[in-house]
């Protein structure tokens, strides 16, 4: 067997095997006689059947067979020896073209080549956000927990900041929902002006075409799908069946113990501090996430280099169950091709950086993650004999080692962004960040 390969050009090649009968005849006989050994074919004994026999009948499927399995070992050696970093699979050339009558065949092959590239990711500056907890949300917060912890005092007329319970209902949409919300996420004027007043027993007629700042609560009020939910302006009728109000608890000892536990915050601005704390470690996920999808972005945008588009779409078109039509494939490596553009660039990162997870980083990994669901259940000290045993019986599960791999690559991949990436840091409230990052 004989393998070369020819360059079209940098991104391009077409790979040359030659098969001579001597690379398959001794396999080929090989087979046949062991189905000559164990054929059933009525008139002859088994084992008796003549080889000329056998021969017209599997001959053809079984040499077909042999060479496909040299062809596909050849190919793949030579792939793996000459370090060729091919995309896709190689797609065959001339497969239509061969003569299975004759002794020798040779097979051509397609090839798509990974392109020649550097990554620079201290190019362009990429804003890291430092999300803050401000004193309106903070005051938000602890006006939230006093109401949470406060006394439920039943009221007969609806006022503002009150808890209104009813029966939303409308022919148009299907309504008839039953309901529990306070007056604070109405934020229509007229809708609320409606409500305000309003006694148990009456029945309240509210557009809903801006009724809830966010139109998501039609669902969750209205009990709409989620499809009518935006932008939703029909007419609804609420009869008002309870009215309540809520008694706000003290911010005294008794409450700081029983949100932290005994003597944990002792002041209101201790609680403010609690609250802040663990509100920002929350956005810092927010954040994060958002500065891997900008850097990712980035980095597609400003990584210069060519892929073989041809070779690729061809690939798309051929690979699937189902062949696609030329259109088909086009659009469909439109669609992939960003994404195929970045897994490039982050595989050249990971190599180059040494960025692979090792299996004593997954195993430490995974035992920092039960250490951590076990302390919010009280247990703060377990023993290495037994977080060994959890993380092995974790990580003897496919579906988990996947998991957890993934997610240590994108935390080791961060981190090298945060280090490495040039950035520059912005600190930002909570409600800018989300209206500046997605608005």
């Amino acid at each position: 067997m004989n393998i070369t390969k020819k360059d079209i050009d940098k991104l391009n090649a077409v790979v040359t095997v030659d098969i001579k009968k001597e690379d398959y005849s001794e396999k080929v006989s090989s087979v046949l006689n062991n189905y000559r050994k164990t054929a059933n074919i009525p008139g002859f004994r088994k084992g008796h059947v003549p080889m000329g026999m056998v021969q017209k009948q599997y001959g053809k499927a079984v040499l077909v067979e042999e060479v496909n399995k040299i062809l596909q070992d050849g190919l793949n050696t030579f792939l793996t020896e000459e370090k060729l970093d091919v995309l896709g699979n190689p797609l065959p050339k001339n497969e239509a073209e061969i003569d299975w009558d004759s002794d020798d065949f040779t097979f051509e092959f397609e090839l798509g080549l990974t392109p020649e590239f550097d990554v620079d990711v201290k190019g362009k500056a990429i804003t890291s956000y430092k999300i803050v907890a401000d004193d309106k949300m903070l005051d938000n917060q602890v006006k939230t927990i006093r109401k949470q912890y406060g006394k439920l005092i039943s009221k007969t007329v609806v006022e503002k900041e009150d808890e209104v319970t009813g029966t939303f209902t409308a022919s148009e949409k299907n309504i008839d929902k039953s309901a529990t919300f306070s007056t604070e996420v109405i934020k229509g004027k007229k809708q609320l002006s409606a409500l305000v007043g309003a006694k148990i027993g009456d029945v309240v007629t509210l557009k809903t075409k801006g009724m809830f700042a966010d139109d998501h609560d039609n669902q969750k009020y209205l009990g709409v799908e989620h499809a009518d939910a935006h932008g939703l302006d029909i007419e609804v009728s609420l009869k008002i069946e309870e009215v309540n109000t809520r008694e706000m608890a003290e911010l005294n000892q008794e409450l700081f113990d029983k949100l932290f536990g005994e003597a944990a915050v002792t002041s209101e601005n201790e609680l403010k501090a609690k609250i802040k704390g663990d509100a920002e470690k929350q956005f810092e996920q927010q954040s994060d996430q958002k500065l891997l999808n900008d850097v990712v972005e980035s980095l597609i945008d400003n990584t210069k280099f060519q892929l073989p588009d041809t070779f690729l779409q061809k690939w798309i078109q051929l690979s699937g169950e189902q062949p696609l039509t030329e259109e088909e494939a086009k659009a469909e490596y439109e669609r992939s091709e960003k994404g195929l553009r970045y897994q490039l660039i982050e595989g050249k990162l990971r190599t180059e950086n040494n960025l692979q997870v090792s299996f004593e980083e997954l195993k430490e990994y995974s035992r920092n993650m039960i250490k951590g669901q076990m302390a919010q259940f009280g247990q703060m000290d377990p023993s290495d004999e037994e977080l060994d045993g959890i993380a092995a019986k974790i990580l003897s599960n496919q579906d988990e080692v996947k998991r957890l791999s993934e997610q240590l690559n994108t935390n080791k991949l961060l981190q090298f962004f945060k280090e490495n990436a040039k950035l520059k840091t912005k600190e930002i409230t909570y409600d800018k960040f989300i209206k500046e990052s997605y608005e």
